[in-house]
């Protein structure tokens, strides 16, 4: 059980940092990323923080992984 829950935290981790840079990139070059004046949206700040999250998310899930391997959960 522990080597599944300690591949699932891997997965996610993985998954969430080869996913989201992409995305926001995607995100950046809409038109809807950026005002007339050249200024960020709303659009793009919502989605900017949403991927920090998951960002974040996917470094306490490698971090947690990696602690379950040390203490051998």
């Amino acid at each position: 059980m522990a080597a599944l829950l300690i591949t699932l935290l891997f997965l996610n981790a993985l998954f969430n940092v080869v996913a989201w840079p992409r995305f926001y990139g995607r995100v950046a070059k809409d038109p809807r990323a950026h005002d007339a004046a050249g200024r960020p949206t709303r659009f793009l700040i919502v989605h900017a923080v949403l991927i920090g999250i998951a960002l974040l998310l996917a470094a306490a899930s490698a971090v947690a992984a990696i602690v379950a391997l040390v203490v051998g959960v």
